[in-house]
């Protein structure tokens, strides 16, 4: 094994922190939800369906947060950027050219890939807060490079378009939402199964090493500035094509639904989870769909005030997020057996 490989294995051995037990726990929670939302259109109504095909989605794009972050430690509040080319790339595609809504998801994820590297290029020389206040403009200057007059046409402009949902293939009598939830489901399980891998290949240990200690990493072989921008395109990718599936579930894109409080959101979403423990970003995903709503059912006209007091108390909790409670759970199972 050479110096570098060395080095990054070392990496990846400190950033596992977390026991192998309760990584068997996250392992094993995960078949058990997965199994779970394979019978939720058998008992559930349409709504619900619909809240839990918006938790798939957007537990996808904190999914791909985790791995910027989490992976290779650079921070973002600029996912709502790239969420937001996704789902105009799925709506002008389907709603102009007539694209299949399924071709749309590669396409999106391709596109968003290049821009989030492209943007990674740059972004090359900032760190900490400066990197996170790069990508705060972006996220705030996209909703109105949206409105733009000569993107218009297609866009929509400050109205937005309207997107079809697609219908079940092959005459299968299924509601539109409960097919859009399994096709969602499908898609968001071949991209977990792909982000576990990627973070458990020598890339993977890559950005993890780059993570703990960026100049041990270069003074031993590793390429920073390649790995850094893969991250940033990886995560842009993956986010893409959670937005494109949003702009299909949802069935509208408009500039003013990509604002930056979906990106703040989304960075709660992983903190909430647990940073840089994949599993987590549907719980977190969880917390910042249904939260709110429990919030306003407390009081309407205070539902923020009530929303930042649960935040509080999950922060103050559990600072480590639903991470943390995994390994407490875990510790608490083997005394128990003991």
């Amino acid at each position: 094994m050479s110096a570098a490989e060395e080095v990054v294995a070392e990496g990846h051995e400190r950033v596992e922190a977390v026991p192998k037990r309760a990584m068997t726990l996250g392992t094993t929670t995960s078949l058990v939800v997965l199994a779970a939302l394979l019978i939720v259109p058998v008992f559930a109504k349409n709504f619900i369906i619909f809240q839990i095909t918006m938790l798939l989605i957007y537990g996808l794009a904190v999914l791909a947060l985790n791995i910027l972050t989490g992976g290779s430690g650079q921070f973002s509040l600029g996912q709502s950027a790239f969420y937001a080319v996704g789902a105009y790339t799925a709506a002008v595609l389907m709603e102009q050219f007539n694209v299949n809504y399924a071709l749309t998801l590669p396409i999106a994820g391709v596109i968003c890939f290049g821009f989030g590297y492209l943007f990674g290029k740059p972004a090359l020389r900032l760190s900490g807060v400066y990197l996170a206040l790069a990508t705060f403009a972006l996220a705030t200057a996209m909703p109105q490079l949206l409105k733009l007059n000569f993107l218009e046409h297609w866009t929509g402009g400050v109205q937005g378009l309207v997107v079809t949902k697609p219908d079940a293939p092959f005459g299968l009598k299924v509601s539109q939402d409960t097919w859009l939830y399994y096709f969602t489901l499908a898609v968001t399980v071949a991209i977990y199964i792909f982000s576990v891998n990627l973070l458990r290949s020598r890339s993977g240990r890559a950005f993890m090493a780059i993570r703990d200690n960026e100049i041990a990493a270069s003074s031993m072989g590793v390429n920073v500035a390649l790995y850094k921008t893969l991250a940033f395109g990886v995560s842009a990718g993956i986010t893409g094509v959670s937005g494109a599936l949003g702009a299909i579930a949802v069935q509208f894109v408009a500039p003013d639904s990509y604002t930056i409080t979906l990106a703040i959101s989304l960075f709660l979403g992983m903190v909430v989870g647990g940073v840089g423990w994949l599993p987590g970003s549907f719980v977190g995903a969880a917390f910042i769909i249904f939260v709110p709503n429990i919030a306003e059912s407390i009081s309407k006209g205070l539902s923020g005030a009530v929303f930042g007091v649960l935040l509080f108390l999950v922060i103050f909790l559990v600072p480590h997020g639903a991470r943390q409670v995994a390994i407490v759970s875990q510790q608490l199972l083997g005394k128990l057996r003991k």
